[in-house]
């Protein structure tokens, strides 16, 4: 998440809604209310709501916020001809937030599956939301099995990369919704933007 937040520092104050700073700063103060309301240890007879809601309210404002510049980019593209020749400051932009839509819904996968990490740390939790390979067959992994962060980091790449999935597939309406909307974001990006930029050079 601070790795997120750091890219939209990184953004021209034409990108961003009001200051640069404003932003960044309430998702900072956010995340600290996400550490506070985290556990120091594993408790399984708390499914932490507080924490979760935190979380994912952090997530969302995150990725409202790179939406956002994203759709002020693609209009700074098409209204501003001078702009469209600066293929340097498109290339740096429109990657800035790629990495942020590849990391963000890295951490919407780890929130959202079987109800979340809390309830999948604890052998609580529900049905999967995504079907990893390593849960096709006992012969792989045991059937306790359960994903770490970098699995669902690496969906978001492949994701972001493919506009499809790839080894993993979405099981549930909630996580094939949340892989389309990171295909959208990950096609404008690179599809409208970065193709323009790498034409103006």
């Amino acid at each position: 998440m601070l790795t997120a937040i750091g890219l939209q520092l990184l953004l021209p104050a034409r990108l961003t809604i009001g200051p640069t700073w404003l932003l960044p700063a309430l998702e900072g103060v956010l995340l600290i209310g996400l550490s506070m309301a985290t556990p120091r240890e594993l408790e399984y007879d708390h499914d932490h709501k507080r924490r979760r809601a935190v979380a994912l309210s952090l997530t969302a404002f995150v990725s409202v916020a790179n939406i956002v510049s994203l759709g002020a980019l693609a209009h700074y593209l098409l209204h501003n001809h001078a702009a469209a020749n600066d293929g340097r400051e498109l290339i740096i932009s429109g990657m800035l937030i790629w990495l942020t839509n590849f990391l963000i819904f890295g951490l919407w996968y780890w929130e959202l599956d079987r109800g979340g990490p809390g309830l999948r740390a604890g052998g609580r939790d529900g049905a999967p939301d995504f079907l990893f390979p390593q849960m096709a067959d006992d012969r792989i992994e045991p059937r306790d099995w359960r994903p770490g962060f970098i699995d669902y980091l690496y969906v978001s790449l492949t994701n972001a990369t493919a506009f499809s999935p790839t080894d993993t597939m979405p099981l549930t309406g909630k996580a094939k919704s949340i892989m389309g909307a990171q295909s959208l974001v990950s096609l404008v990006t690179l599809g409208l933007i970065v193709s323009r930029a790498v034409n103006a050079l």
